[in-house]
């Protein structure tokens, strides 16, 4: 089941909504495009099994 995470880009700081997928996996990390000002964020993507949730960590390309 896909859910949504609210992000602030690293870069811009605007607020951006992302589509996540826990059952991809307990750790996920990727680069995504801010659709604000379309600089690339490194964001790392952790799921609990245990309790469904997911939490979602932003950086900049450079950290």
């Amino acid at each position: 089941m896909l859910e949504l995470q609210k992000i602030h880009c690293p870069y811009c700081g605007e607020l951006i909504e992302l589509v996540v997928d826990p059952s991809a996996g307990e750790y996920q990390q990727y680069i995504e495009d801010c659709f604000v000002c379309c600089r690339p964020i490194s964001l790392t993507i952790t799921t609990d099994f245990d309790t469904g949730e997911s939490s979602v960590y932003a950086a900049s390309e450079n950290e």
